[in-house]
């Protein structure tokens, strides 16, 4: 289990074999002390790793989904998991995203995307789903757990502008989670 405070960070998207390692640098411990433990991770693995295609998003959807499917099962009912990623290109594996975006649906998880330059971000806009639910094939999405934001519209806007986007779906995503899975609120402990 998870160490309150803290943060598994895992990079994606490196030149190597692999799209998926701690970004620490340390598999038999892969958590960051809180956001400032993964912003010096992020940092220092800047020096050493290069990004690069392709991009491979189902890998990171599905291991996400692993902790949110195993706290599900283990009655942590009151744990959300928020994946945040940052691409700057089309994705390469845009049907296996889309089946990982519909199996994560049905668990207590959410997928923000931040488009960086100025690719084609048409791809992140189907993920959003905001108008209509995810389908791939004959399998829909329980409920939209995506939410993309394209960074160049906010170059000129204040740092709360961008977060109070990035963040604007969370609260109904989790609601909505809760709501489907009859999970009421927990009572404070007084």
């Amino acid at each position: 289990s998870q160490k309150i405070g803290q943060s598994l960070a895992i990079h994606f998207f490196v030149k190597q074999v692999s799209h998926e390692f701690p970004l620490n640098g340390t598999p038999s411990n892969p958590y960051c002390p809180g956001i400032a433990g993964v912003v010096s991770a992020y940092q220092a693995s800047l020096q050493t790793s290069t990004l690069w295609g392709p991009t491979n998003v189902a890998p990171i959807v599905n291991h996400v989904a692993r902790f949110a499917r195993d706290s599900a099962k283990s009655g942590l009912s009151n744990n959300y998991f928020i994946l945040l990623l940052l691409t700057d290109g089309v994705l390469s594996d845009m049907a296996d995203t889309k089946k990982a975006v519909i199996e994560a649906s049905d668990l207590p998880m959410s997928v923000i995307i931040v488009g960086v330059g100025n690719a084609d971000f048409s791809d992140m806009e189907v993920l959003d789903a905001d108008n209509q639910r995810l389908q791939h094939g004959s399998k829909v999405a329980a409920r939209d757990i995506v939410q993309f934001v394209p960074f160049r519209n906010y170059r000129r806007a204040s740092p709360a502008d961008l977060a109070r986007d990035v963040l604007a779906e969370i609260p109904g995503q989790v609601v909505e989670y809760f709501r489907m899975k009859r999970i009421s609120p927990m009572q404070k402990s007084s």
